[in-house]
């Protein structure tokens, strides 16, 4: 997967509905129970993929209080019992000697959450929510590999936070031997906002998502 200038695209998310998929050949390729810091004015990571019924955690690591917002958006955010509720929450800043304050939220249904802060409003992230087990996240060379995916017919999916719309599922057929399939973007990701010097560097952006299996 590509950008519009044919550049890979790190932090997209490939999802795959393999027709031949059971419960039982799917697999646990998503954290059970994953935290989101609030760290040096950025959500941390920037995007998490869960499954339904996933509890999150979130825990401010800076120094002065943040708020947590998330605003279901895209189809389901208009698909009432559909869609995910939206939440808020507010977590005061981190004491010295003592654990970063924590709270907790379960997502239920598939669909995309917009993570945001009252308080310091160039605060942004992600949580998609999955309809498929097959699911991962681009690495930041752009790429996402599947293994042990069931032959036969399959369908792929990509989503992107800077993609407003979502682009059409592919059909694919997978085989024994590895496959490799590219989809483009119509948009350039926007850098991340750089982090101070002692924070740790950010996930290379400006890359695509190629999709192995």
């Amino acid at each position: 997967m590509l950008d519009r200038d044919g550049k890979p695209v790190p932090e997209a998310v490939v999802v795959l509905y393999p027709s031949a998929a059971t419960a039982a050949t799917a697999p646990s390729l998503l954290q059970a129970s994953p935290t989101i810091e609030q760290e040096r004015m950025r959500f941390v990571p920037a995007l998490t993929v869960v499954a339904p019924g996933t509890t999150l955690r979130f825990t401010n690591q800076d120094r002065w209080d943040h708020h947590v917002r998330g605003t279901p958006v895209g189809p389901a955010a208009t698909g009432g019992a559909g869609g995910n509720e939206g939440f808020e929450m507010r977590l005061a800043g981190k004491q010295d000697g003592q654990a970063a304050q924590a709270a907790e939220t379960t997502v239920r249904q598939p669909g995309v959450l917009l993570l945001g802060c009252h308080l310091h409003g160039s605060m942004r992230g992600h949580v998609f929510v999955t309809d498929s087990a097959w699911t991962l996240k681009t690495d930041a060379d752009g790429i996402a590999r599947f293994t042990a995916v069931p032959d036969g017919a399959a369908q792929l999916r990509v989503w992107h936070a800077e993609q407003l719309v979502d682009l059409p599922r592919k059909n694919l057929q997978v085989q024994p031997t590895p496959v490799l399939d590219t989809m483009q973007l119509s948009v350039v990701p926007r850098p991340r906002r750089p982090l101070p010097a002692s924070a740790p560097a950010p996930a290379r952006a400006g890359s695509a998502p190629h999709i192995h299996y």
